[in-house]
């Protein structure tokens, strides 16, 4: 039509999103149909929304931590300004979640501070670097798991462990200490019958809050990074974001077992 505005990516997404104005849809399902590459993209990529939806939809289950419930919120009401515009910042974005899910397609997603890219930044860097090595990829071996996961915990400072992936094809094969800027990091690393191999780092964390997980590829190598319990994880492989997600889930859910402080050093 003369006159008529361009499609653009706007209109793709809001399609995808299934938020497009009636005046615009019958406009883009045209296009689309012109378009066959363009809507085999958009295809894509609500498959990959509506399989992330799933896999998340667990976090939606949960109950509201209590810190974020009004009765909490309320009576830190005598906190100093800043405190109670955390608390109640906190409460609304855990209330409008479900919204947040859908305007993403699924995803749940956090914004990172610094320090949290660094940690994601220093994962990579030593997945990147450790998994290369044939001779000498981890210091202490699978077989010696209990000493690696108690030698691990006491360096890092919180209780680890090291999750259980066969379930999802992949044995431990050892770990390492790492440094991380003034903190000591472990790396766990694992691998499945073709050889492929995923890193788990975790470290003490700066942040006090808890995130959701927060995905990123650097040169091939995907990534899966959150804060728990006061520690940063990264999982890392070279496997698409579908692949890596339920591994980064399974993982999650066998580190809510261990919390507290580890006392004594090696």
């Amino acid at each position: 039509m003369t006159g008529a505005r361009p499609i653009g990516e706007d209109d793709l997404q809001a399609y995808a999103d299934g938020r497009l104005e009636a005046a615009r849809l019958e406009t883009v399902k045209d296009y689309l149909s012109s378009n066959p590459g363009v809507a085999q993209r958009v295809e894509r990529e609500m498959a990959q929304r509506e399989a992330l939806r799933a896999r998340l939809a667990f976090k939606m289950q949960e109950p509201i931590p209590a810190r974020l419930r009004v009765a909490n919120l309320i009576s830190a009401r005598k906190r100093p300004a800043l405190f109670k515009m955390k608390g109640v910042a906190a409460a609304l974005a855990w209330l409008v979640l479900g919204g947040i899910l859908g305007a993403a397609g699924g995803a749940w997603w956090s914004e990172r501070s610094s320090s949290q890219m660094a940690v994601a930044d220093s994962a990579i860097t030593a997945h990147r670097l450790y998994v290369s090595e044939r001779l000498h990829p981890v210091e202490v071996p699978g077989e010696q798991e209990a000493h690696l996961v108690q030698w691990l915990s006491r360096r890092v400072g919180k209780p680890l462990k090291a999750p259980d992936l066969n379930a999802q094809g992949y044995r431990l094969i050892g770990g390492r200490l790492l440094p991380s800027g003034s903190e000591a990091a472990a790396l766990f690393m694992y691998e499945n019958e073709g050889g492929n191999r995923l890193t788990l780092f975790a470290r003490s964390s700066l942040e006090e809050k808890e995130t959701a997980f927060r995905f990123e590829m650097q040169d091939g190598i995907s990534a899966f990074s959150w804060i728990d319990n006061g520690l940063s994880y990264v999982v890392s492989a070279r496997a698409d974001r579908t692949q890596l997600l339920p591994i980064a889930e399974a993982i999650y859910h066998q580190f809510q077992t261990a919390s507290g402080p580890v006392k004594g050093r090696l």
